[in-house]
């Protein structure tokens, strides 16, 4: 990983405001960031449908995580949120625009909710609101977005947000909790000159 001070990590993206919610970067320095990353990507509903190449299993492990996120951040190639309440500040999950591939303007994204915030449409406002963002402030040409397949609610979140079906990926990710088997992924996508969903 490369070298980047903890000054230039605590703010490397704008922050992004919609009704109800507030995306801000993740703060790696900030013990209740890090507590919370460590408690939504532990859940087990989180892990039923990701495998993530390095799982975190601690604090240590979700403040490393965060770090590079917030590295990958500064170097332009990845943008990680945490969604807050407008109102409150409470953290209720988080959007990420991921892999972000300049010269072709492309990126993928995903997103997760913590359990007490689900039902309220948090994943669409949040995946809606940095959608128009990777557009608009990064000039992507192109957001995809991929689920397990059987994950109907997430396969809700893309379609509301204008992420139009194209496909099933054969044995595209891993099995929950495995590294030594696949299972079957649906791809969505969404480009600039696409119609802007009304969320």
């Amino acid at each position: 990983m490369s070298h980047v001070d903890d000054q230039h990590l605590a703010r490397p993206l704008p922050d992004l405001h919609a009704p109800g919610i507030r995306l801000r970067p993740w703060d790696p320095r900030s013990d209740a960031d890090v507590a919370t990353w460590l408690r939504g990507t532990t859940e087990p509903e989180f892990r039923r449908w990701n495998t993530p190449l390095r799982p975190v299993t601690d604090l240590v492990g979700a403040r490393e995580s965060l770090r590079s996120k917030a590295v990958q951040a500064v170097e332009g190639t990845s943008a990680s949120y945490c969604v807050t309440d407008a109102d409150t500040g409470t953290t209720l999950g988080h959007v990420g625009v991921n892999g972000i591939d300049h010269v072709l303007r492309l990126a993928r994204v995903g997103y997760w909710v913590l359990p007490e915030a689900r039902g309220r449409h948090v994943a669409t406002r949040a995946l809606a609101l940095a959608a128009h963002w990777a557009f608009t402030g990064l000039g992507l040409h192109r957001l995809e977005l991929g689920h397990a397949l059987g994950h109907d609610a997430s396969c809700r979140v893309a379609e509301r947000c204008g992420f139009r079906y194209e496909g099933t990926l054969r044995g595209a990710m891993f099995e929950a909790g495995r590294h030594d088997a696949f299972r079957d992924l649906h791809l969505h996508a969404r480009l600039a000159t696409d119609p802007e969903p009304e969320v």
